[in-house]
């Protein structure tokens, strides 16, 4: 994942979860260790809208593919 990527997906998932509950900081740590699966599976937690779901879902596919791609 790009560090401009990484940025994004943050600063996405911050102003979505206001609150560092400790779901939001595990989702923090699978963006930070590199790890899509685990983010992936932590979204499954959150009731985000479908917009929202959707929007994040596209940001995770493309840190995906950065993945594949290096």
């Amino acid at each position: 994942m790009t560090d401009q990527a990484r940025v994004s997906l943050l600063r996405w998932l911050r102003r979505q979860l206001r609150q560092p509950t400790p779901q939001r900081e595990h989702l923090e740590a699978a963006v930070a260790n590199d790890d899509p699966a685990e983010a992936r599976r932590l979204l499954d937690s959150f009731d985000f809208t479908a917009a929202q779901r959707h929007h994040v879902e596209g940001l995770i596919e493309e840190w995906e593919r950065a993945r594949a791609g290096a």
